[in-house]
């Protein structure tokens, strides 16, 4: 299983920045926080986008939004994977995660997803 990765730091950063207003202070250690957490999320130009305050506050909501919508897609699947498990629907179960690792980018995600679809493996 991949490392669980800790996003409460940037999360919080990017509710104070993005939803209460307060202004983005480019420190070494909020690079460091945002660099982190682009690479976490697979987004591969954020040193470039850190080169300006606009392209850090885009690089935090896609960061952000990857997080939220990644986690959200998961869990939904998850749910309905269990469900399908139970009356043992293996197929749509399946289905599932694969539909989700056709357009998760968030490798943890992406592990966990198919770390769902190999458990699945010896099922009918």
């Amino acid at each position: 299983m991949a490392d669980r990765p800790d996003w409460s730091l940037f999360r919080a950063l990017s509710r104070r920045v993005l939803r209460d207003g307060v202004p983005l202070v480019l420190t070494e250690t909020v690079r460091m926080l945002l660099l982190r957490t682009a690479h976490e999320v697979a987004i591969h130009d954020a040193e470039t986008a850190l080169s300006t305050e606009e392209g850090a506050l885009a690089l935090m909501s896609e960061a952000a939004r990857r997080i939220t919508d990644g986690s959200n897609r998961l869990t939904d699947a998850l749910h309905m994977m269990w469900q399908h498990q139970r009356v043992g629907d293996y197929n749509r179960a399946r289905q599932l995660m694969r539909d989700v690792l056709a357009v998760e980018v968030v490798p943890y995600y992406r592990v966990l997803a198919q770390g769902q679809l190999d458990d699945m493996a010896d099922e009918p």
